[in-house]
């Protein structure tokens, strides 16, 4: 992970020469170019939110500068002077209550409108990019990533910008104000702050340190969270909820160790910027009492004066702030330009026409890798023509579920050819274009919470109830569903909570059936069938005259079809009807 410094002083100059020369300056660059282009369609609600803190910022000195004339007013007892300025400290404060108001409103809607913004553009960039790279990262670092990275950079590319400006506006009407009255008094406001400088470096590479950290940690708790309630049938049944709560609490205390001592370095640096800004309160006190009793001040500008240093601390203060929160944003961006920057999948925008049921798969010597070094399948060659029932048999972890992402355009060959035969368009390589002519029942629960309608109609939100009904059938999922209290309407748990695992296979298969593709992939999704019913299903799908694809263990299916490949040990071979006999007779 690159490293990004800010210095002060004298190291400034060395550290900016550094980071020209290392690059990190560019990448640092690169990272904000990236977040601010976020804000181009909203520059301005952005700059009228800027406009709302300087005018905030206005405002609230102009009602300093008319509080400090009350009070003289009231101390020398001129009572005409004092009426015609209450109006103006009324008309100040309610002036800024409004721009208070607005800035506020806009700045919950500008947030909203690009955390929406930048969350669609991560979204549709992840679910559009290569299936190869999105699964090298685990459910719970993408989703913490979706959900606090995106929110931080949102958050930098709606404020950060209007924040600089409007401390810096307000430092320098402060300061102009205070030297209107008193040059002295404004170089003491000041006095702070080369040491707030001075400890924006350590600052800076805590903070740094921190959100890697604290990231990495929000990652990993976020992955374990997920996987556990995805899993938490099969934990109950081993009987190790403590051993899962172990690990919970494992994790929840790397996160605790984490912010604890970043806790700690704060209120070591709080510690000293409150000191040193109680000495810097009490000088200033000190010498608004001299002037005050050499009558050089009146009560008033003593008041102003001590209320604008706060105002002035508390501005640089927000001023540094800004570095580490300028930081995290970078890291954040770098996080989600990561995903951004993900190869795309390439389509062909002329493969949307209706795929022919005529279609033939044809692999040929193929060689498929998801590491260059560590190939999975050798030399594949693999047929499935039109209606043909299909099965891969062999031990699980052999390449199974993996020549069917080969077929789906998931994985690419490195090496032979992988191809659909259509016919007036020849030889097609399958690729995500070709991916329309197939249905995918993966292994698993796959159904999502809501009614059985629901799920099905996620492929085809126009079908009609008898199309719904229809394709259950061809399932043999109708059969149960009508039972259910509103049928087809009848609402499903998260992961087909409500039917067991067999019916909620069928309900997937009805589901792929949807899509109307001439070829369909089953992994595995007849295992929890018995041997009656998965002959039903497969017959069904035979009359529809579809292309079936079957991984399976089970020997009961290979009778059924036109051609069976075993799997195993790096290579793909294609049974002899004597040896698919063999294991048909061998098992019953």
């Amino acid at each position: 992970m690159r490293q990004r410094q800010s210095a002060s002083g004298g190291e400034a100059a060395r550290m900016l020469r550094d980071h020209i020369k290392n690059g990190t300056f560019r990448d640092l660059y690169r990272d904000w170019k990236w977040i601010l282009s976020f804000a181009k369609d909203h520059w301005g609600s952005i700059v009228l939110y800027t406009l709302f803190g300087m005018g905030s910022s206005a405002l609230s000195l102009v009602s300093s500068v008319v509080s400090k004339y009350l009070i003289d007013c009231i101390t020398s007892l001129d009572l005409d002077r004092l009426i015609r300025l209450i109006p103006l400290l009324i008309l100040s404060a309610a002036l800024g209550v409004g721009f208070s108001a607005l800035n506020s409103r806009f700045s919950a809607k500008l947030g909203v409108t690009m955390q929406n913004h930048v969350q669609s553009t991560i979204f549709d960039r992840l679910i559009h990019s290569q299936w190869l790279g999105i699964s090298k990262y685990s459910s719970g670092d993408l989703l913490n990533r979706f959900s606090a990275d995106v929110s931080t950079v949102s958050g930098c590319a709606v404020s950060l910008l209007p924040s600089l400006i409007i401390q810096l506006f307000s430092i320098v009407a402060t300061l102009a104000v205070i030297l209107y009255y008193d040059p002295m008094m404004a170089l003491i406001g000041c006095a702070s702050t080369p040491l707030l400088f001075l400890l924006s470096h350590q600052l800076l590479k805590k903070q740094r340190e921190h959100n890697r950290t604290m990231r990495q940690i929000s990652s990993e708790l976020s992955s374990f969270q997920s996987e556990t309630f995805r899993n938490i049938d099969t934990l109950k049944s081993f009987g190790i909820e403590d051993h899962v709560s172990g690990q919970l609490h494992s994790h929840q205390s790397k996160y605790r160790d984490a912010v604890l001592e970043f806790n700690r370095f704060n209120i070591q640096t709080q510690a000293l910027l409150s000191s040193v800004s109680t000495l810097v309160h009490y000088i200033a006190l000190g010498y608004c009492l001299c002037q005050l009793w050499n009558r050089n001040i009146v009560l008033g500008t003593m008041v102003f004066f001590l209320q604008q240093r706060s105002t002035l601390q508390s501005a640089f203060s927000g001023l540094i702030s800004l570095v580490p929160k300028a930081l995290s944003g970078s890291v954040a961006a770098e996080r989600l330009r990561e995903l951004t920057e993900l190869p795309p999948e390439e389509r062909d925008p002329s493969a949307t026409e209706a795929p022919s049921p005529l279609c033939t798969i044809r692999v040929e010597n193929a060689g498929i890798s998801y590491d260059p070094d560590r190939p999975v399948l050798r030399d594949v060659n693999l047929h499935a023509g039109p209606g043909e029932v299909v099965a891969l048999i062999g031990p699980s972890g052999q390449g199974k579920t993996t020549l069917l992402r080969l077929l789906l355009g998931l994985i690419s060959p490195v090496s032979g050819s992988a191809a659909l035969e259509i016919p007036e368009k020849g030889s097609v390589p399958l690729s995500p274009s070709t991916r329309h002519y197939f249905s995918y029942v993966p292994q698993g629960n796959t159904l999502l919470a809501g009614t059985v309608a629901e799920n099905l109609r996620m492929i085809d939100p126009e079908a009609t109830d008898e199309q719904i009904i229809r394709a259950l059938k061809s399932a043999c999922a109708w059969e149960f569903v009508e039972k259910l209290p509103n049928t087809i309407h009848s609402r499903l748990g998260e992961g087909g909570k409500g039917v067991s695992e067999g019916q909620a296979q069928r309900i997937a298969i009805a589901r792929a059936l949807m899509r109307k593709a001439p070829i369909l992939l089953l992994d595995e999704v007849t295992s929890a069938l018995d041997m009656a019913t998965e002959e039903r299903v497969l017959k069904n799908l035979m009359d529809l005259g579809l292309t079936c694809i079957v991984t399976t263990h089970r020997p009961s299916v290979l009778s059924m079809c036109t051609r069976v490949y075993r799997v195993e040990a790096g290579e793909v071979a294609q049974l002899s009807r004597k040896e698919i006999e063999h294991i048909t007779v061998k098992v019953q």
